[in-house]
């Protein structure tokens, strides 16, 4: 079906600032250009616009469209382009727009008319919404791959310190021992729900919209099913209005991004207030902080505070997102072009983020003498005491009532429950008896949570085994 001149003048495209520019009666203004053109970000998809476009070349050429001399020259101009762009050669415009024309005016300037062809049945909507989700579908696998080797690092040290107790906390109130190890575990079940929503987000991000053209598809007889095999897409964007016009799948991305970023940030903060001289749990390696222009003696734990404070661009960059679409009418509009910049930057700070982490979790130096100190202070052994009054026959309440007593005492003495003597154990109750001190430390405390999800070393250990053998499956 192609239509071959080989007496054309020049390709227009290349003497024309605009695709579209034979439709008005005088040039957009530079103030314009500049405020409406998407080069200089959307550029970085300019890989994954020839992986599209390729594959549409491919299809045009299987169902008749195009020739298949048409196809090789295309292919042949995208490698070239290809090289240029890895080799950082390419020459971006401005007054091209966008990543999607500075191709295309490349491909006609190396192959002639066989480039101007190959835009047949499609258009820049639903080659822009393909692109955003071949680029974001590889940036999710790269995500949860940082993950997997996120929960891998806390597992390793986990299991390294699935016995090494410290005080749990409740309203930051010392509130149960449990072990560093349970702990940092609590992380990875955390970061492995990140990884489960990524591949969740990922199904949908993974459906092909190309071929939807403008908003109502083509008249031509495309072959959308073969390009969605050809890119490995799942199957097709069911409704060309739709098709155009969706960025759900980047909202969810920017959803999960800001759950994983949130997660990073409650790390983060109990890194900083661990390493703080009044906690001192553990020291960072010095790779990862920075010291004081004034302060000789300071080693700031700069990373993780950044992180933190990382976690709320993230978050804005969902709300953005979410107000982008919320007033558009179908089918597509110029708002669109808004979504990449935010969800570029989400995807951007979630991969640097993890790769640090994944760098700086294995490296932790831990200090079990001042976790277990800490676990001492705050009476976290009361609720061992009250529970072992119920399995004396106690009701849980008139136990709880008892301990509450027995800690009042310790306070005024300035003592812990483990330092009173048996006989003053037993003013508090007569069913006390001499196995209590077993009860009482911490490490019969943490020993006595075996069941599944419990503190109990055994079952950190297990835990964390279970984890690393999912990591390295």
């Amino acid at each position: 079906m192609s239509n071959q001149n080989p007496n054309s003048a020049q390709d227009q495209f290349a003497n024309k600032a605009q695709a579209w520019s034979a439709r008005f009666s005088e040039p957009v203004s530079d103030l314009v250009k500049r405020y409406t053109a998407s080069v200089n970000f959307d550029k970085r998809m300019a890989r994954f616009d020839i992986q599209g476009s390729l594959a549409h070349a491919e299809m045009l050429a299987a169902v008749g469209v195009i020739t298949e001399d048409d196809r090789a020259a295309i292919e042949r101009g995208m490698n070239q382009i290809l090289s240029e762009v890895e080799e950082d050669s390419f020459t971006w415009s401005l007054d091209l727009e966008d990543v999607h024309l500075n191709i295309e005016k490349r491909l006609v300037e190396l192959v002639g008319d066989a480039g101007k062809r190959l835009h047949t049945g499609r258009s820049r909507n639903d080659q822009v919404a393909t692109d955003i989700r071949l680029w974001l579908r590889n940036e999710i696998d790269i995500a949860i791959d940082l993950l997997r080797q996120l929960r891998q690092g806390l597992a390793t040290v986990a299991l390294e310190h699935a016995a090494t107790i410290m005080p749990g906390f409740t309203h930051l109130q010392v509130a149960q021992p449990v072990t560093f190890g349970h702990h940092l575990l609590a992380y990875a079940e955390m970061f492995g729900r990140d990884a489960e929503r990524l591949a969740d987000c990922r199904k949908r991000v993974n459906r092909l919209p190309l071929g939807a053209a403008a908003l109502a598809g083509t008249s031509f007889p495309i072959d959308r099913e073969r390009v969605a095999r050809t890119l490995g897409f799942d199957g097709v964007c069911r409704n060309s209005l739709d098709a155009v016009s969706d960025r759900d799948f980047a909202i969810e991305f920017c959803a999960a991004s800001a759950l994983i970023m949130t997660h990073i940030s409650r790390l983060s903060e109990e890194l900083v207030l661990w390493m703080s001289p009044r906690v001192g749990f553990i020291d960072l390696a010095d790779r990862f902080c920075t010291g004081s222009s004034i302060m000789p003696q300071k080693k700031n734990p700069d990373v993780p505070e950044l992180a933190r404070g990382k976690t709320g661009r993230v978050n804005g960059h969902l709300i953005a997102l979410l107000t982008l679409m919320k007033g558009q009418p179908l089918a597509y509009n110029k708002d669109n072009q808004e979504d990449k910049e935010g969800l570029f930057d989400a995807a951007d700070t979630i991969r640097d983020t993890l790769t640090i982490f994944v760098d700086m979790i294995p490296g932790i130096r831990v200090k079990p003498d001042a976790m277990r100190a800490a676990a001492l202070q705050g009476y976290a052994t009361a609720t061992d005491l009250a529970d072992y009054l119920v399995k004396k026959g106690l009701p849980f309440r008139d136990a709880h009532e008892t301990v509450a007593h027995a800690v009042r005492v310790c306070e005024e003495r300035g003592c812990d429950l483990a330092d009173l003597t048996l006989a003053e154990l037993q003013q508090f109750h007569a069913a006390i008896d001499s196995d209590i001190h077993d009860v009482l430390t911490l490490e019969g405390s943490v020993a006595a949570r075996k069941h599944i999800g419990g503190t109990a070393p055994d079952r950190v250990r297990e835990e964390a085994q279970r984890i690393l053998a999912e990591s390295q499956a």
